[in-house]
């Protein structure tokens, strides 16, 4: 199942699941650092998941996305 870019601003983009069951953000803080959140709905195939993670680059947040957008996905049929 793949990802699709749902919002993109100059300090913001934000991936939605194509199920529409879970979405990936991420931001950068006023500090500077940027924050990468997954958020699954309890209604997903998959079950619900909160996670959030604070790290320094904006390469090292790309990172986390891509690895989680592998972790969060569901094979489709």
């Amino acid at each position: 199942m793949g990802w699709t870019k749902a919002e993109t601003t100059d300090r913001l983009t934000e991936w939605e699941r194509d199920d529409g069951w879970a979405t990936i953000r991420l931001r950068e803080t006023g500090a500077g650092r940027w924050v990468v959140r997954l958020d699954r709905l309890e209604q997903a195939p998959d079950g619900r998941t909160y996670r959030r993670e604070s790290v320094e680059t904006r390469e090292a947040a790309l990172e986390l996305v891509e690895e989680w957008k592998a972790d969060s996905d569901v094979p489709t049929a």
